[in-house]
């Protein structure tokens, strides 16, 4: 055998491969989501609308996160994993049964974020339409409602073999995308702009105000948890407050996900 021969990585190494390649696959399948759009809906150009979304949930985003936005006289949307509920994870702990229920009789708009809250490009199809049928019970028990409700990819992946169970069973589902929903619009795969750490970043989300007052359309923000030392894809209460804040100083229409879609004339279909 040669001097130079080749051996095997360690494994923790080819697991951080698979992983790097794993992100780079979803990144470009966002990419061609959006270059492929499933429908098409126009959004307002008139006026400028915000929404404040949380995903997973914590619960500290009922804790602070709703109570700040109630403080303004606004409301936001929670989408929620039911395989999630009271969940202590590192840093954070999920929202149970009965926070659900607070917010939802606070006014707040209960979402879906699939059961499970698993990639949707790693779940076949008849495992996706058995795992929304049972968030949408846990859903149900919380906030009973005839239409569809809204939806949230977990890890902002989006899946294009999904694409048609999603779109029947949801008025909407919410990707990432960092930009602001303006005009032709696909509503399987709405742009959202993430509220994390740093700090800094957070202040600097500011801006995507000020473009939405110069250039109207709907802005959707998302975040996870709020606390005074969040995780990395949460934020403080000061720095969301001052979010809040802005975009109803600027004059912004602060509403829910199902709130903006009415105002906008985007009417859920009859069942």
């Amino acid at each position: 055998m040669s001097s130079a021969a080749i051996f095997p990585p360690p494994p923790e190494h080819m697991a951080r491969l698979t992983t790097l390649v794993d992100r780079f696959a979803g990144r470009l399948e966002n990419r061609l989501l959006r270059a492929s759009p499933w429908q098409v809906v126009q959004v307002s150009t008139r006026e400028p609308i915000v929404s404040f979304t949380f995903d997973d949930v914590p619960a500290s985003a009922l804790d602070a996160g709703a109570t700040i936005l109630e403080a303004d006289g606004v409301r936001g949307t929670f989408y929620i994993s039911g395989g999630l509920a009271g969940r202590v994870e590192p840093g954070r702990t999920m929202i149970d049964l009965a926070g659900c229920k607070e917010l939802a009789a606070r006014g707040h708009e209960i979402g879906c974020h699939s059961h499970a809250h698993r990639d949707l490009r790693h779940v076949d199809s008849e495992t996706l339409v058995e795992d929304l049928a049972r968030n949408a019970g846990y859903l149900d028990a919380i906030d009973p409602r005839s239409g569809r409700r809204n939806f949230a990819y977990p890890y902002n992946s989006g899946s294009f073999g999904k694409r048609a169970i999603l779109a029947n069973a949801f008025r909407t589902c919410r990707a990432g995308g960092e930009g602001i929903n303006r005009g032709p619009t696909d509503p399987t795969f709405l742009r959202a702009v993430e509220i994390r750490q740093p700090q800094q970043h957070v202040l600097g989300l500011v801006r995507w105000i000020d473009a939405l007052i110069a250039d109207p359309g709907w802005l959707i923000f998302f975040t996870h948890d709020i606390a005074p030392r969040p995780t990395p894809y949460g934020c403080t209460a000061p720095g969301f407050r001052l979010l809040v804040g802005y975009a109803l100083a600027r004059g912004c229409h602060v509403l829910t996900v199902d709130a903006a879609l009415d105002r906008m004339g985007l009417r859920e279909r009859a069942p």
